[in-house]
């Protein structure tokens, strides 16, 4: 008599054995209806799978965190019947789920065509229409690589091979078509709904080896109703519309070519965003305490394996000998690691060297150390994105060295700064994440276990709620996560901060307590931004180009509507460059028009437009991006509003 345990901590006793489906009848029938799968201490399983000893059990509606999954799963599968169904001889090879969706990579000899892609959108919700019925078998390993070989299905024939000897073959039915799959399924094609849609054909190679064959793999999205497919579909839609590298080029801000992978060719417009968020948040960080320092760009294999950095970095560092031999048939030929060289990847080690100059003191501590530091990472090509995944890099860095009893009240300065900066920014929807001690780690459990309890105690005495993300740590030290919620929905992660015990003690920094003894500090790792590349690449797909006043490369256009105006638009672009102002002067013999249009285009904030009357009466017609009204202000009032708009928001409030 299996005793089942309910959330609301209730507990049903069963005559034997007892599935999902009769666990949620017994509860209520509208429950049954509803019912997906059923997790069992923790587990999710199918509905109707046998419970037959006590356990935990909770019932999976379409409102559950983990429905999306299953409605995922079902969907690849739906869609390779209704493949297969419209296009027999096809294989399907393997379709897993991914964020946002799933994917299922088949082989066949002819492409999919967009069209295609309809037809088989179509012929799903048709399979969903019927609610073909789910049930599973467990067939024996050599009579199952038998069957599908005989189908034809060589590479299901093949991973049946592969797989574990002690791994049940599991095989999933819905009606009469199969998939060999390790589940759980829901319990028809009918609970899977219509919220679905087919996104996309790509190539892939079996097995992700570039040796195997070429098989086709379609992208799909589903969710658990219309409402949230709709909403999806529409965040891709803004996203393509928000896509820094098409505004980027629409802008001129920045560009990328082949002869410089993943390396930022900056435009002068480009590079005025760079500055002016430079020029920002170093204010905050002197303001915060922060001493400024540079540091070189090379450095010895040695100060890297010291660090531990070689060990585990050393295929992302670009590794350079550090001397060219001549040509002299006699010149030195390098070996080993140690006559190399390598790109710094980060600042860390390099920031420790200059804490280590002169003896410091604990009344010395807190030190905090800020570069602009530009690191070099060797990322595959294919990895690359834009500004958000890139080679080289400029980081917002800073280490903290400080006491042990300093890392709370450290963590809450940062935190508060953090938190005021992305203010600042326009976003305000920060998530706080705590990560712990990955597998592959630096450091004893006894010292994770105090870096672990310092961040936590942090984040509570500062008010902070927070979640623990299990095993996302860096290798020497815990660290926090900040994900920001952009203008459609999107989760981005910017900035981190990170406790570290390590890597003082393995490059020898230590200052002097108060007894005289020595003591390493604890080393804090923290950036506001992040890099400047992937934050500038975040504000401009947040504001989709829109830049905020005080960021925009050009600020404001003087734009004539006549030739009679143009002294007097040469006149009031000089009166605004003189009160600090980006500005450029349109005076082509286009029509105003079209100038507006030019100008709103490449997402220019203000357009200061000049006719004879303005030029007559010193006045400026003021037309802001995104709004239909004009602004008829004299020439001195539009001067005086526009340069306050002008100022960061931290001068703005001196």
């Amino acid at each position: 008599m299996p005793a089942i345990t309910l959330p609301d901590g209730s507990v049903r006793q069963y005559e034997g054995a007892v599935t999902g489906t009769q666990i949620a009848e017994s509860i209520s029938k509208s429950l049954a209806k509803k019912a997906l799968a059923i997790k069992v201490d923790g587990a999710v399983c199918d509905l109707f799978g046998e419970i037959s000893k006590d356990a935990s059990v909770e019932i999976i509606t379409r409102e559950h965190e983990d429905a999306l999954d299953l409605i995922r799963h079902d969907a690849a599968h739906l869609m390779a019947q209704a493949v297969q169904e419209l296009f027999p001889g096809t294989q399907v090879t393997i379709g897993p789920n991914i964020e946002d969706g799933f994917f299922y990579d088949f082989a066949r000899d002819e492409p999919f065509s967009s069209d295609e892609l309809v037809k088989i959108e179509k012929r799903m919700s048709q399979i969903v229409d019927e609610g073909r019925p789910t049930r599973k078998e467990v067939w024996d390993r050599a009579e199952a690589i038998r069957r599908f070989t005989e189908m034809g299905e060589a590479y299901k024939a093949e991973i049946i091979e592969d797989l574990p000897g002690d791994e049940d073959i599991k095989v999933y039915y819905h009606g009469d078509w199969f998939d060999l799959c390790r589940g759980p399924h829901l319990p028809s094609t009918r609970h899977i709904g219509k919220a679905f849609k087919l996104m996309k054909v790509a190539g892939a190679y079996w097995r992700g080896d570039h040796r195997n064959a070429v098989l086709q793999r379609i992208y799909g999205t589903a969710w658990a109703n219309e409402k949230d497919l709709k909403a999806y579909l529409f965040r891709l839609e803004e996203a393509e519309k928000r896509d820094h590298r098409k505004l980027g080029r629409e802008m001129d801000l920045f560009h990328f070519q082949v002869e410089a992978q993943g390396s930022v060719f900056w435009h002068a417009k480009g590079y005025m965003i760079w500055r002016e968020l430079e020029a920002y948040i170093r204010r905050r960080l002197d303001a915060d305490g922060y001493v400024e320092v540079k540091t070189p760009q090379l450095l010895d294999a040695k100060l890297w394996e010291l660090s531990g950095h070689w060990s585990k970095f050393r295929d992302a560092m670009f590794v350079v000998p550090d001397e060219i031999p001549s040509m002299d048939d006699d010149a030195p030929v390098l070996t080993g690691d140690a006559d190399l060289m390598a790109l710094k990847p980060m600042n860390c080690p390099a920031h420790v060297q200059i804490f280590k100059q002169g003896i410091k003191s604990y009344r010395d501590l807190p030190i905090r150390m800020a570069e602009f530091g530009c690191c070099h990472r060797n990322e595959a090509h294919g990895a690359l994105h834009g500004l958000m995944r890139v080679r080289q890099m400029t980081q917002d860095d800073a280490h903290i060295f400080c006491r042990e009893d300093q890392i709370i009240e450290e963590t809450k300065r940062f935190l508060e700064l953090f938190a005021r900066v992305y203010e600042d920014m326009g976003m305000i929807n920060i998530a706080y994440k705590l990560a712990t001690r990955p597998e592959m780690r630096a450091g004893d459990d006894a010292t994770w276990d105090r870096a672990e309890k310092a961040l936590a105690d942090s984040l509570t005495a500062a008010g902070l709620e927070f979640e623990y993300a299990e095993g996302e740590g860096a290798f020497y030290g815990p660290k926090l996560e900040f994900h920001l919620t952009d203008a459609i929905g999107r989760t981005w992660q910017a900035g981190t901060y990170q406790l570290d015990y390590v890597l003082p003690e393995r490059l020898d920094a230590n200052y002097v307590d108060e007894t005289g003894a020595r003591q390493r500090p604890v080393m804090l790792h923290r950036a506001v931004f992040g890099t400047f590349e992937r934050f500038i690449g975040l504000l401009i797909e947040n504001y989709a180009g829109k830049l905020p006043f005080w960021l925009a490369p050009v600020q404001v256009v003087v734009a004539t509507i006549t030739s009679e105006a143009d002294d007097y638009a040469k006149e009031t672009a000089a009166a605004f460059e003189k009160v600090g102002l980006r500005v450029e002067l349109d005076i082509r013999n286009e029509k105003i028009n079209y100038k507006v249009r030019e100008h709103s285009h490449a997402k220019v904030p203000v357009i200061a437009v000049v006719g004879a009357r303005e030029a007559e009466e010193k006045k400026v017609s003021l037309r802001r991006l995104g709004e239909k009204a004009q602004q008829v202000l004299d020439r001195d009032e539009a001067l005086a509003s526009l340069s306050l708009d002008a100022l960061a928001p931290d001068l703005r409030r001196k």
